[in-house]
């Protein structure tokens, strides 16, 4: 009996930095970003030194003074489309809303839908004026669905008639100007949520970066909800990321790889970005140009070949980008330098302020 007691403990141990519960930290909710900043630069900036811990308080636009000349930008590109539709079940009348995650092929998307039970296969949604129309065509993983939409015209110009931005659950006020939900430099429809990291940055300031000799690499890493899926399992080893779409430019893979022979930093601009040039590269810290999907889930233990530092914002609890950046300062550091910001009143998530980690 002892010895099956034994067994039963040791299946539950999980080693300290492996368990979901080690990502925890408390978090009051007035503190969650609500409202964009009207000066995107003016938000506030904590510098971390991912070596000792040791933080700095600035303010955005400060960040050109970490920065070199020959040092490298890599900033995603995605641009976040209006892509939450909110419909009626053709048959019942019934609200319906359907988040569109990632197209397929032609007219066919990968979905999220509310309420999941009442749209089976066969189901048909009307959008708007009915200029729109939906039929759920199958169940995948997780229980998205594929949906076939059929209209008249563009679709991304119906999109755009029909559709809102697909803001974060945490974030309950409304959104005067979408465009606040997309960086200046959003270039590629495709994403269902922003790269937050870059929300910060003005034509002013990447001016300003690049008249300074920092050289600015753009990717694009469509974003979708994967990243800001919950971990459900107790262990982080168990858990699997969504896939999502990413490229990498010639020129960007030829940038990034020159910086580094020249013996200077790679930053990376978001945890897009990191995970798209963390994708793109071979072991021995090569960027490689093509397109591919990744489901890179990075926590720690990882060994960055590429990042030398990044700029982000502060995230949920338990999610898998503090386990991110987790893996590239410490896991104490950042637990530490997270309850100062909680201390220090800083703005999380989405809209919120940003950190540097050095």
């Amino acid at each position: 009996m002892a010895e099956e007691n034994s067994n039963n403990s040791e299946k539950k141990e999980i080693p300290v930095g492996y368990s979901t519960k080690d990502y925890y930290y408390d978090l009051p909710k007035e503190l969650i970003a609500q409202d964009p900043l009207e000066d995107r630069a003016s938000s506030r900036l904590m510098c971390i030194d991912r070596k000792t811990g040791e933080l700095e308080h600035r303010v955005f636009r400060d960040i050109i003074d970490y920065l070199e000349p020959g040092e490298t930008l890599v900033l995603n590109n995605t641009k976040v489309i209006p892509a939450r539709l909110l419909g009626t079940k053709a048959d019942t009348g019934a609200n319906v809303e359907i988040l569109l995650l990632k197209r397929r092929s032609g007219d066919e998307w990968e979905t999220l839908v509310r309420p999941g039970k009442k749209l089976r296969p066969g189901a048909k949604v009307t959008f708007g004026d009915g200029s729109l129309t939906a039929e759920i065509m199958d169940v995948i993983d997780d229980g998205n669905r594929i949906v076939k939409f059929h209209y008249d015209g563009i679709f991304e110009e119906v999109l755009d008639r029909l559709g809102e931005m697909p803001l974060p659950p945490y974030i309950t006020h409304k959104l005067e100007n979408p465009e606040m939900y997309n960086t200046v430099y959003a270039k590629f429809d495709g994403s269902a949520a922003a790269p937050t990291a870059g929300l910060h940055f003005t034509k002013e300031l990447l001016d300003e970066i690049s008249a300074k000799g920092v050289n600015l690499a753009y990717v694009t890493l469509h974003v979708g909800l994967g990243t800001f899926r919950p971990v459900k399992v107790d262990d982080v080893r168990e858990h699997h990321m969504h896939t999502e779409w990413y490229q990498v430019t010639p020129q960007t893979a030829d940038l990034i790889n020159e910086t580094h022979r020249n013996g200077k930093r790679v930053i990376c601009v978001g945890t897009t970005s990191c995970r798209t040039v963390e994708s793109a590269s071979t072991n021995d810290g090569i960027i490689h140009a093509g397109s591919d999907n990744t489901s890179i889930f990075i926590y720690p233990g990882y060994k960055f070949k590429v990042m030398d530092a990044l700029i982000t914002n502060f995230h949920l609890p338990e999610s898998t980008l503090i386990m991110l950046v987790s893996a590239f300062a410490s896991r104490d550091i950042i637990l530490n330098a997270y309850k100062e910001a909680v201390k220090d009143k800083y703005r999380f998530f989405s809209f919120g302020d940003a950190c540097y980690i050095h």
